[in-house]
């Protein structure tokens, strides 16, 4: 059988707010919506977090209150 992924549109995408780390070095970053403090640190090198955009998919998060 074959399948194709030709025929299907790319993802709706917003630019939407995340948390990136500033370290220069370390490229971790999260979004907004599923982050669970007010000022999050980065979990792989424990620095501090900047707020950013980026251009990503359209997600929902549902257990935000």
């Amino acid at each position: 059988m074959y399948f194709s992924k030709r025929g299907s549109e790319p993802p709706q995408q917003d630019e939407t707010a995340v948390w990136t780390c500033s370290k220069e070095d370390c490229s971790c970053w999260m979004r907004d919506d599923f982050s669970f403090e007010e000022q999050p640190a980065c979990p792989i090198c424990a620095s501090s977090m900047v707020r950013d955009t980026r251009m990503l998919p359209v997600l929902v998060n549902t257990y935000k209150k």
